[in-house]
């Protein structure tokens, strides 16, 4: 088959408010985020697995607090009062720190410069008393803090994050074929995205529909009868 010329431009990711899918799994976790002007101290701990939203969620509260963001293990390097002074910041992937003593303490100095007066917004995948931290006095600050669950996507907002991510690209594709990729596709936004990257890409180099059999080669499944 005579493959068709393609372009490998990296899709768009939008983190914006209206282009997050709200559900069971994730409607506590967004609520403390739109609420995060009444965090007791300022402070919020976001925990959930890799794929359920969290830098999604961060984006949110960054665009509205007008926060400053930044890796836990970039910490180390940074300048923690140029940092603080935006007055609200995000540390994503906090629990990479552990065991970089310099990260560690960056982060500890980063909250107390925060304390008082700024916004705190901490995420990882697990709580804190799991990521083996060697420096007690953070340890005991974040345990402190609050604490919201994001749980794995379910069929349900997987469906519509699927339909969602189709509509963007602007792909017309069987309804059957949302159902068939739920059962079998990786369980995360993640790979939701960039599933259908692939599904694209393949469809407009090889000339084809996007059908569950073209989903089957990606995922290495059976094909459907």
């Amino acid at each position: 088959m005579t493959r068709q010329l393609t372009f490998d431009l990296p899709p768009q990711q939008n983190l914006r408010r209206e282009d997050f899918v709200p559900s069971p799994a994730n409607v506590l976790a967004l609520a403390q985020i739109d609420g995060w002007r009444d965090w007791p101290g300022g402070r919020l701990l976001l925990v959930g697995p890799q794929g359920a939203g969290k830098s999604h969620l961060t984006a949110i509260w960054a665009a509205g607090a007008q926060a400053a963001v930044i890796a836990a293990p970039a910490l180390a390097g940074a300048d923690l009062p140029a940092l603080a002074a935006s007055g609200a910041v995000a540390v994503e992937d906090a629990d990479r720190l552990a065991g970089d003593a310099a990260a560690e303490t960056a982060l500890f100095h980063l909250y107390n410069l925060l304390a008082g007066s700024g916004a705190l917004l901490v995420t990882a995948a697990t709580p804190p008393r799991d990521w083996g931290l060697g420096l007690p006095d953070l340890l005991s600050r974040l345990q402190a803090m609050p604490l919201v669950r994001l749980d794995p996507p379910d069929d349900a907002l997987l469906s519509a994050v699927l339909v969602k991510l189709f509509a963007d690209r602007q792909l017309a594709v069987p309804p059957v074929l949302i159902p068939w990729l739920v059962a079998r596709m990786p369980r995360s936004i993640g790979a939701a995205r960039a599933l259908v990257a692939e599904l694209d890409a393949r469809a407009l180099a090889e000339g084809r529909a996007i059908t569950p059999r073209l989903a089957a080669e990606i995922l290495d499944s059976d094909p459907p009868e």
